[in-house]
């Protein structure tokens, strides 16, 4: 457990700091952004599916 939580804040630290320089996570190729009048709606497909990816790999080889 404590591997994990350690694993969890690195990667919370590394967005942190991506965000505070100013890289723009998310908006890939295959996300879904509607634009209708004064509203938005964003639904993050392919965003999430490459997350799930790596935390997937990422905690298969945290278990070994």
């Amino acid at each position: 457990m404590a591997r994990v939580l350690i694993v969890l804040g690195l990667i919370l630290v590394a967005a942190g700091i991506a965000m505070h320089l100013g890289v723009k996570l998310g908006q890939l190729p295959g996300d879904i952004v509607i634009h209708r009048g004064r509203s938005t709606f964003y639904f993050p497909i392919v965003t999430c599916i490459i997350v799930s990816l790596i935390l997937s790999i990422v905690l298969g080889f945290l278990r070994r």
